[in-house]
């Protein structure tokens, strides 16, 4: 199993949402931690990953030798691309 890392930029994202999105979010990404690679596929072009849920993207770094899952960037969808570097 996977730990998850949320970098406080998505903290504070995941916080603005409503409930409802917030718990949903939370709960895909706890499932994840079996096996991030059937839910997280990798950006074009990038080292980093993304998993859909709704409207919503949650961009992570995932460290297969060990096992970690950082979140780095929750947002909606029309909006996540753009503030990736």
């Amino acid at each position: 199993m996977y730990e998850v890392i949320f970098d406080p930029e998505a903290v504070e994202a995941l916080n603005k949402l409503q409930k409802s999105e917030k718990e949903r979010i939370f709960n895909k990404i706890m499932v994840s931690k079996e096996n991030p690679f059937h839910f997280f596929e990798r950006l074009t072009g990038r080292t980093d990953y993304k998993m859909r849920v709704g409207d919503y993207r949650i961009i992570a770094d995932i460290d297969a030798g060990k096992r970690l899952i950082q979140v780095t960037v929750i947002g909606h969808r029309r909006n996540i691309y753009r503030n990736l570097d």
